[in-house]
């Protein structure tokens, strides 16, 4: 069997969109959370495949669009990438509406705003455009909340360090400057992965953050190393660890809202207030903090997140169930 997927490619600042705009899996469920539950379990080869070696690499990610299944929205969007289905990519989701708009894709009901479905909850788009080109696209993502605050955690190299976690449609552990940790260009590339690894598994075995209102989502998927921002125009800076091996080049759209509910639930960041986040290649997102809300009966914001991307080509994946890397593979 040859399972042929058509894409429109790019980058969502710097970091990789696959837009799988045909080859989407027919999938079970009335909503898009339970449809990535019916994708985990019965196709998530097909993410291995077109994001893991040999048709992708560690940074790769991207998704397929799918029919809304509320009458409210515009479309749905599943997310694929190294790391897994996510419940929401925030780079993703720019990139994706971006190749959809300019490729005719997605036909707003009203032009320049959407209501897509994701599967962490509904999210309203705003976007800029220019004859045939989106310019920015902005999303108010799902409410997102501080976790939870000062864990300590032991780390080889570093010693005791403290961090919080915080969900912005992922859960993220972050972890400020501090003792050993002087700044990201201290650390390099190669050690952020490195350690990481070491944080996330050691936090698995300790903490199992689960979304207050829908349990499917649940623990650490990324570490957020905050540091200052390089230029005098932005807020704060980031490297994102996701995957096995991967920093994204982006900002990162979830994890810029989960930053966000952090410096908000600890007063350093205020309702109405911007705040531009610098990635570790230095390009940014503009977020702010559109509101604040509850989800169970935990404090949080409704975050917004600018950015824009560029598509960069089409490409045709086969994925043939006779080669022996059919469903890819990873190097540790």
């Amino acid at each position: 069997m040859r399972s042929v997927f058509f894409c429109i490619v790019g980058h969502t600042a710097g970091n990789p969109v696959r837009l799988v705009a045909g080859g989407a899996p027919l999938l079970r469920g009335q909503t898009m959370s339970e449809r990535r539950q019916d994708f985990l379990q019965r196709f998530d080869w097909i993410r291995t495949g077109l994001c893991f070696e040999p048709r992708g690499h560690a940074m790769m990610s991207g998704g397929f669009f799918y029919p809304p299944s509320r009458p409210d929205t515009d479309l749905g969007i599943l997310f694929i990438e190294t790391s897994g289905c996510l419940p929401m990519c925030g780079h993703g989701t720019i990139g994706m509406i971006t190749f959809g708009l300019e490729h005719g894709l997605i036909r707003p009901r009203m032009p320049g705003v959407l209501k897509v479905e994701t599967p962490a909850g509904i999210i309203d788009i705003s976007y800029q455009a220019e004859g045939n080109r989106v310019r920015s696209v902005r999303l108010t993502n799902v409410a997102s909340y501080l976790a939870e605050r000062d864990m300590s955690l032991d780390v080889p190299e570093l010693g005791t360090i403290r961090l919080d976690i915080a969900y912005g449609g992922n859960f993220y552990a972050i972890i400020e400057p501090q003792g050993a940790y002087t700044g990201l260009d201290d650390l390099g590339s190669a050690r952020i992965i490195a350690l990481s690894r070491q944080i996330r598994q050691a936090l698995r075995e300790t903490v199992t953050p689960v979304h207050p209102e829908d349990p499917t989502i649940r623990g650490v998927s990324h570490v957020l190393w905050a540091d200052a921002a390089r230029s005098p125009n932005a807020d704060a800076r980031n490297a994102v660890f996701y995957g096995d091996g991967a920093i994204d080049r982006s900002p990162c759209g979830t994890g810029t809202s989960a930053r966000m509910a952090q410096l908000h639930a600890r007063g350093r960041l205020k309702a109405g207030q911007s705040f531009v986040h610098e990635s570790y290649i230095g390009s940014r997102f503009t977020g702010r903090v559109e509101a604040e809300c509850t989800l169970g009966a935990m404090p949080g914001i409704i975050p917004s997140v600018e950015g824009s991307a560029i598509a960069t080509g089409f490409n045709t994946i086969w994925i043939d169930s006779d080669d022996v890397f059919h469903a890819g593979f990873e190097v540790a």
